[in-house]
């Protein structure tokens, strides 16, 4: 049983969820209207190779969650995607942003899912997570899901050639750039855990 939110931790769970859910939908019909992939399903299929989407998607399905659900939510999980998240806008904003142009829809959306719900998301953590149960035996859930997406990119890389994040396109770099630069982006979520973790720790005084 994890502890029940307040009402307000469940309208702003609730909001952050929606502003994921635009944001994607967005990011869609700018990608529809830009005739990147071309029919539909192969925009949802394309965009369904990035990192970005899929963690907004977990987003808004834990969010919903929280919203509507009295029992309260994971304090591993929750400090887990709200690093998760936050480490997406701030490799966006440090390594790839400018790589697209967006324009129109496409800038809110950009917008909504690199900037304003990874701040939310943050803030919504401080202010209601349950960070006190956190403890440094929580640390693996800070990579599962990293880890299950870096299998997934890769393997679809390996079929089709095609890799969503310079950074990991093994095609390009290499083996080992891309194998070095993955293992320093788990090493900083290992690291931003410890924090919430330690961040925990010190709320539960």
């Amino acid at each position: 049983m994890f502890p029940a939110l307040p009402l307000r931790a469940r309208v702003t769970a609730f909001l952050i969820a929606s502003i994921s859910v635009a944001s994607l939908v967005g990011i869609y019909a700018f990608n529809m209207q830009t005739d990147r992939y071309g029919s539909e399903w192969a925009t949802v299929w394309g965009m369904a190779r990035f990192f970005t989407i899929l963690s907004h998607v977990l987003i808004a399905l834990t969010f919903f969650t929280a919203a509507f659900r009295r029992e309260g939510i994971s304090a591993p999980w929750i400090a887990a995607l709200t690093l998760t998240i936050v480490l997406v806008g701030a490799v966006y904003h440090a390594l790839l942003r400018g790589i697209t142009e967006f324009t129109g829809i496409g800038y809110w959306a950009d917008l909504g899912l690199h900037t304003v719900v990874p701040v939310a998301t943050l803030l919504w953590w401080f202010a209601f997570a349950p960070k006190g149960r956190l403890r440094y035996g929580d640390l693996p859930m800070f990579i599962v899901w990293p880890c299950v997406y870096v299998a997934y990119a890769l393997g679809r890389g390996a079929s089709d050639g095609i890799y969503p994040y310079p950074f990991m396109n093994v095609a390009e770099i290499g083996p080992l750039a891309t194998a070095t630069n993955l293992a320093g982006l788990l090493l900083a979520l290992l690291l931003g855990g410890v924090i919430f973790v330690m961040i925990g720790r010190f709320a539960d005084r």
